[in-house]
């Protein structure tokens, strides 16, 4: 009885005229197959791959870049107030006498321009090459534009509904909201440990002031910097696990990738098996232009051949027991000499292969037998 799912069925049973009645649980095990329960084969992970699907944290991007970019602030801050102040000197001290016109104020936009790209370049530029970084040391170097491939399932409204209201968007809101709480333990913590310095500012030159609050914005950047570090490093390893467990396979999908790539066992047993044939037709038609055949007598069947052209003897065919037989019946037909050698006839079946020469510690029995085979040929003669 075939079966598509798990279900009950009723029975009868009738023992002494009575009827008695019980549930006997049937069970589809093609329902079990189709479990992601196997671990994705190679294959499958190059296929995502290919496809852009691989583990990846943005978490961990984010909080590189922060870092970076305020450690680059902290780090540059004196060479950017040398810039910005080398300039306003400049503008305040040859404003008041410049002469307005077009090239002149075109000049004074084009240095402007160069003074922002001398304070922002350093910070870009060592951003760009830690979120670089950090993506190649995450995925590696994957160049794939099938992600970028306009696909109709992103503009269907139901299909977005049910990925707004999936488990893994519950999951990122949770992740979401408890990054949010921590950071804003963590500001908080800060804030009010610097509170009491806040006061003491008034008194305080400008300038000082100034660095004093740009310190304690890149301090706080900073601290916050790490603490998502810390959470993008457990992100990651759940984007790990969630990625595997995506491209888990079922049992029949395993089967249909290996007929795919290893090919079909029943028809790749049918090659080989006409491939066997096709080696056995081909070695029977040379066993008639054999030298002689050494035989165990019984079970082992080898057919040698050697002429003046070769450096030294080869095994044109061999066979046991029923193959045996038919090469000796070949043999026979052929008026090709049979000798009987029980221990060359087995060292010859298992070591030497058909169409490779004898080796040379197997010289001299097959020299002994080829020259008694001469030695009948010239007697009958």
């Amino acid at each position: 009885m075939a079966c598509t799912r798990i279900s009950t069925a009723s029975c009868r049973l009738s023992a002494d005229g009575g009827e008695r009645r019980y549930r006997l649980a049937v069970f589809d095990l093609q329902l079990f197959n189709q479990e992601k329960t196997e671990e994705a084969t190679p294959k499958r992970k190059q296929e995502a791959r290919q496809r852009g699907q691989v583990a990846k944290s943005t978490e961990i991007s984010t909080a590189f870049v922060i870092l970076t970019a305020f450690l680059a602030l902290k780090l540059l801050s004196p060479y950017m107030y040398d810039t910005i102040s080398s300039y306003m000197r400049f503008i305040f001290t040859n404003l008041a006498t410049a002469d307005f016109t077009i090239n002149s104020v075109h000049l004074l936009f084009l240095q402007l321009g160069l003074v922002c790209l001398k304070i922002v370049l350093p910070v870009m530029l060592s951003v760009l090459v830690i979120s670089l970084a950090v993506n190649i040391l995450q995925v590696g170097f994957v160049l794939t534009f099938e992600p970028l491939m306009p696909q109709l399932d992103r503009i269907n409204p139901i299909k977005g509904f049910q990925r707004l209201f999936s488990l893994r968007s519950i999951v990122e809101l949770f992740k979401s909201l408890f990054k949010i709480g921590i950071i804003s333990y963590f500001v908080y913590r800060f804030v009010i440990k610097e509170t009491d310095l806040v006061p003491q500012l008034i008194s305080v030159d400008l300038l000082d002031t100034l660095r004093y609050i740009a310190g304690l914005v890149a301090d706080l950047a900073l601290e916050i910097g790490a603490v998502i570090l810390v959470l993008a490093a457990m992100d990651y390893f759940y984007q790990w696990w969630e990625h595997n467990k995506g491209l888990r396979m079922s049992k029949q999908e395993v089967k249909e990738e290996f007929k795919q790539t290893e090919g079909n066992p029943q028809i790749k047993g049918k090659i080989k098996e006409r491939q066997r044939a096709m080696a056995l037709r081909r070695m029977m038609q040379e066993v008639p232009k054999a030298t002689a055949v050494i035989t165990n007598p019984t079970h082992f069947a080898v057919a040698i051949k050697y002429d003046k052209s070769m450096a030294a003897p080869e095994v044109v065919a061999k066979g046991q027991d029923f193959l045996a037989e038919r090469i000796k019946q070949v043999a026979r037909e052929n008026r090709v000499a049979i000798v009987e050698n029980k221990p060359l006839a087995r060292t010859l079946y298992s070591t030497v292969e058909v169409g490779e020469p004898i080796p040379p510690e197997l010289y001299q029995a097959v020299a002994e037998v080829l020259a008694y085979i001469i030695r009948l040929k010239r007697r009958l003669s």
